[in-house]
């Protein structure tokens, strides 16, 4: 009766929102009437190594053992097409072109066990709710099992346009410090550093998003954001108190916090961020991150993992964007993930950054109430089912 309580509550807590927010409601992407010439396109391509004797054949039926704890199943997710007036991509037959066709929507993403749930969930989401999801390459990096997530993203999108780019962790293992929770302190957290590395150079401009989310909204919104001279693009919180995500060794060091002088630096969430690739190129941005890195290690000067030295490099010179792109912390306080509510206001992506996540939660029995909205998008099959 307990159980049944806790489910009933959940659901009516997810019915009720999707009243006050009319983004939240589900819908089947109309089918194109004129669809991109290279629709069903899967790139499926690895930067940086190649895997040998691969057989390109039976990509699309995934064979998963089920003695390996880390192989996970997954359910083929709906075809999606694109909706009228939608532009059609260029012909293209060489699959390292197409990943370069400016007419697309670029995407970046990490893909690990850990969190390979709430990332299959967040492209999912992406796809449903994009106006034009033939239109959208995913660009997923990784630090392992290349062939298995190369296999898994084919069964499970056959439709979609990705490439996997692989990231060397050796290249961050010497700077990462400590964190208030071990999970970040995972390389692969860092990855977002190198996109002007890792990504082709004729990627000018990418949406990196973190895989415990879920967009429910069109994407195409948040790719014509105009970023003005800004190399980054999110939604900023100025209220938050900025100076707590340092440490009072940075505070007493003018040498240190002058980097401030001359912007109003605010909170953002590095989760949801549009960013301007040629300028970071330009402007040699991973280098800046690098060297806060570097003096992290020697001096202490905060304590949360990937996040702060992207507030020294770019905090007060950020191009706001509105809030509704990032409902952020909906996994609770790094802590204890205790269940948060939705900030006020409209909602496009729902964000559960934070300890707790909802998959766990949810399968624990134990899910908060604003979980109930990702349940939807969640495309995970027990092996026992």
């Amino acid at each position: 009766m307990v159980w049944f309580i806790r489910a009933w509550g959940v659901a009516s807590v997810a019915v009720a929102l999707t009243f006050l927010f009319p983004s939240l409601h589900s819908w089947e992407p109309a089918e194109a009437k004129g669809s991109s010439a290279i629709g069903h396109l899967s790139f499926g391509l690895i930067s940086d190594f190649q895997i040998p004797g691969r057989d390109r054949s039976n990509y699309n039926s995934l064979y998963l053992p089920r003695n390996n704890p880390k192989i996970l199943s997954y359910r083929e997710a709906p075809t999606v097409r694109n909706r009228e007036g939608c532009k059609s991509g260029k012909v293209i037959t060489d699959e390292d072109a197409a990943v370069c066709d400016p007419s697309f929507v670029h995407v970046a993403m990490t893909l690990d066990v850990t969190y390979l749930r709430g990332s299959m969930a967040a492209v999912f989401s992406i796809l449903k709710h994009a106006s034009c999801p033939e239109n959208i390459v995913f660009h997923f990096l990784i630090t392992e099992d290349y062939e298995h997530f190369n296999l898994l993203l084919r069964s499970t999108f056959p439709f979609l346009k990705f490439k996997i780019y692989y990231f060397d962790a050796d290249l961050v293992r010497g700077r990462i410090s400590s964190s208030v929770r071990q999970a970040l302190e995972e390389p692969l957290n860092y990855a977002r550093n190198y996109l002007g590395d890792l990504l082709e150079h004729c990627v000018s401009r990418v949406i990196y998003l973190d895989s415990d989310l879920v967009v429910v909204d069109d994407i195409m919104k948040l790719w014509n954001t105009k970023l003005g001279s800004h190399v980054v693009g999110a939604p900023e919180y100025c209220h938050a108190n900025f100076t707590k995500y340092f440490s009072s060794a940075f505070w007493s060091d003018i040498e240190l916090y002058s980097t401030f002088q001359g912007r109003t630096p605010c909170y953002f969430n590095t989760g949801v961020m549009i960013i301007d690739l040629m300028k970071w190129r330009k402007e040699n941005c991973t280098q800046k991150i690098e060297q806060w890195m570097e003096i992290q290690k020697d001096r202490r000067i905060y304590e949360l993992g990937s996040l702060p030295p992207f507030l020294l490099v770019f905090g007060g010179v950020v191009e706001p964007v509105e809030h509704r792109w990032n409902q952020h912390g909906l996994g609770g306080d790094y802590v204890k993930g205790s269940c948060r509510p939705l900030h006020p206001g409209p909602v496009s992506l729902l964000h559960w950054s934070g300890k707790g996540k909802p998959w766990i939660r949810l399968d624990s029995g134990e899910p908060c109430p604003l979980d109930a909205l990702w349940a939807p998008y969640d495309l995970f099959v027990n092996a026992t089912q």
